[in-house]
């Protein structure tokens, strides 16, 4: 059943993932069918892996105004979670260069206006942190993982500070995200889904920046994970 479910998710990336990569390639790429498309597949992937989803705190961030989105990383699963339950209406997210290698996967992501980062490269990096503000200024939410890589045991790894210093550059206020379960979908090594995992979801009030520091940010994210994880998994 959990390779089954694995493929059936495969099938709706590529629902998504063709046609946004073929008008990609003509140039007709439209953000709000983006859009409807990232949710749309969100919803579809968590319907196909009969998860029970319970979200809180939505009401607490206006949907009309861009974002810093920061959430701990437990899986792949909570791609596919976030892009279900923000409230932004335009999101688009900061990832890793080895999801843009993926052959079509990858010109699709580019097309759709996410963000390729490389840690490795300083300077590859600032350009792409440079290109997330150009999102933000244009009224596009940003969801970055500080963590940087998935956790394999459900604790919060170490805060990377790229994308504190873009809501710094941008003026944008920091919305904290804890997602607990998705581990239990999908496991950093693992390469099939189970179904029917209950996962929940917490998003925390805006967190202003003006006048704030990168350590007290990251301080203040980080006991947002914590805290919220702890609530969540005990519930």
């Amino acid at each position: 059943m959990g390779i089954g479910l694995s493929l059936l998710s495969v099938f709706e990336l590529a629902r998504v993932t063709v046609p946004t990569f073929l008008e990609g390639v003509t140039g007709r790429i439209d953000p709000a069918v983006i859009d409807g498309r990232t949710r749309a597949l969100g919803e579809r992937v968590l319907a196909r892996a009969r998860v029970t989803l319970t979200v809180e705190g939505t009401e607490r961030v206006p949907a009309d105004r861009a974002f810093v989105y920061m959430s701990n990383h437990q899986s792949h699963v909570d791609i596919p979670v976030v892009f279900a339950t923000v409230p932004a209406t335009r999101l688009r997210m900061v990832a890793k260069k080895e999801l843009f290698r993926v052959p079509v996967w990858g010109r699709a992501m580019r097309a759709a206006g996410m963000v390729e980062v490389d840690r490795g490269n300083r300077s590859a990096a600032v350009q792409a942190l440079a290109r997330a503000g150009e999102q933000i200024r244009s009224g596009v939410s940003v969801w970055i993982a500080p963590e940087g890589t998935r956790s394999r045991t459900g604790a919060i790894g170490p805060l990377k500070k790229g994308g504190f210093h873009l809501a710094l550059a941008t003026g944008t206020p920091i919305v904290p995200i804890a997602i607990s379960g998705t581990r239990r979908v999908l496991p950093a090594a693992g390469r099939s889904m189970r179904h029917g995992v209950a996962v929940r979801v917490r998003y925390g009030a805006p967190i202003e920046v003006a006048g704030r520091g990168v350590e007290e940010l990251m301080a203040e994210v980080r006991a947002f994970f914590e805290t919220s994880l702890a609530e969540l998994e005990a519930g």
